[in-house]
């Protein structure tokens, strides 16, 4: 399409519309109706009549969406094995990410804490059917391991063992649930 200066035009991917200002090359550029000057190719631009009317074939309209369109991705996203084994809840123990400062407070409740947080986050995942949790406690002394065990142990329908030791280390214990069938 030919322009010239002081055409009245739409841009295609924008909602803005102008005035032809200069055209130098194969660059063309439009005063905005805000006042600002942006630059187009001639591609990008529709005339546009003085009643904001676009005159467009049909034919340009189809070619224009045609070259717009993108293709639906007809293949779904697989799980991959390593995902689908992977943790669907985390639950951090560490006394730093559960309270904002231990100042004043016992080892003994510090434990407590840890361990009401521990059986809150079980009883949710149980509530919401969630299979897999894994709880990362820190290696420490073992004591907070150990009263876990000891947690879980009270639970029939969830065994519980060491979980992925390149992602956490010997810090985490994972709980998986076994699912009641009816």
């Amino acid at each position: 399409m030919d322009f010239k200066v002081g055409d009245q035009v739409e841009a295609i991917d924008d909602i803005v519309q102008g005035v032809v200002v200069k055209i130098s090359g194969g660059q063309i550029t439009v005063e905005s109706k805000d006042g600002f000057l942006l630059k187009y190719t001639s591609d990008e631009l529709l005339k546009v009549s003085g009643s904001n009317v676009i005159k467009v074939s049909n034919f340009e309209v189809a070619k224009i969406k045609a070259e717009k369109e993108v293709p639906k991705n007809r293949h779904s996203r697989k799980i991959r094995p390593k995902e689908r084994y992977a943790p669907q809840m985390e639950v951090d123990l560490h006394i730093d990410k559960l309270t904002p400062s231990t100042k004043g407070m016992t080892n003994f409740e510090m434990l407590n804490l840890q361990l009401d947080t521990a059986k809150r986050q079980l009883d949710f995942a149980i509530r919401k059917k969630i299979q897999k949790v894994v709880f990362i406690h820190g290696v420490g002394e073992g004591i907070l391991k150990e009263e876990l065990h000891y947690l879980f142990k009270r639970y029939e329908n969830a065994k519980y063992y060491d979980a992925d030791y390149q992602k956490y280390g010997m810090g985490a214990t994972e709980v998986y649930f076994f699912q009641n069938t009816p």
